[in-house]
């Protein structure tokens, strides 16, 4: 009766875990530590593997939001010295059922930056076989990159045209006031601006009449 009860209670892991062992249905995982970490690099022992099933059924938890997965649902086998193995994860409903593949990798690829941090690895050091990592979310702009470099163009031709004709006008007002000056000079050398109403040239001038009143002539003084 003991035995029947213990068959009974194993046999569903050793289903399990010949499932595991034939790795049609779990996920190879390589860990390059010593790559990435270099000197700093810690040895892979049953403590990390715990760390590992116990962060990969808490991805499996957060993926879900449903099912309460524990450790003893990651399984793993096939492992090597060079840090890889095979797992694969059952459901807690069911030890004999596998999660479908799918499902595994979706929660991976979802909660891999959480994974990648438990071990202070990458997505390059810590490889999930099958599993590619998830690509960073585009980044988004509340305007558009190209709208605002055509608002500065359209500013810059907008500055252009204004200081064009800005300048045309001061010249045109400096080419003006140079008229006006000039006239006023050439009026002042003609000579005509007057006082008492007498032309100021005509008293500079050489030909001026002849008064004989004054004149020196002894015929008019002689006595």
């Amino acid at each position: 009766m003991i035995t029947r009860i213990l068959l009974l209670l194993f046999l569903p892991s050793v289903i399990a875990q010949d499932l595991c062992e034939d790795g049609k249905d779990g996920y190879k995982v390589r860990l390059s530590i010593k790559t990435a970490l270099g000197d700093k690099a810690y040895d892979w022992n049953e403590s990390e593997m715990f760390l590992f099933r116990s962060s990969l059924a808490f991805a499996m938890r957060k993926y879900t939001q449903e099912e309460k997965f524990e450790i003893s649902n990651i399984l793993v086998c096939n492992e090597t010295k060079r840090v890889s193995f095979v797992f694969v994860v059952t459901s807690p409903n069911d030890s004999t059922k596998l999660i479908p593949k799918d499902q595994v990798a979706s929660a991976v690829r979802k909660h891999r930056h959480r994974l990648n941090s438990a071990f202070l690895l990458s997505d390059g050091t810590l490889e999930f076989v099958g599993i590619p990592p998830t690509l960073a979310t585009p980044i988004t702009y509340s305007t558009q990159p190209w709208l605002i470099v055509f608002g500065v163009v359209i500013g810059a031709v907008a500055v252009g045209i204004l200081s064009v004709l800005m300048s045309t006008m001061t010249r045109r007002r400096r080419a003006a006031d140079k008229g006006i000056d000039s006239g006023k000079e050439e009026e002042r050398i003609e000579g005509f601006v007057k006082e008492n109403g007498t032309s100021l040239t005509r008293l500079d001038s050489k030909d001026g009449d002849y008064n004989k009143a004054f004149s020196n002539d002894e015929r008019f003084t002689k006595l």
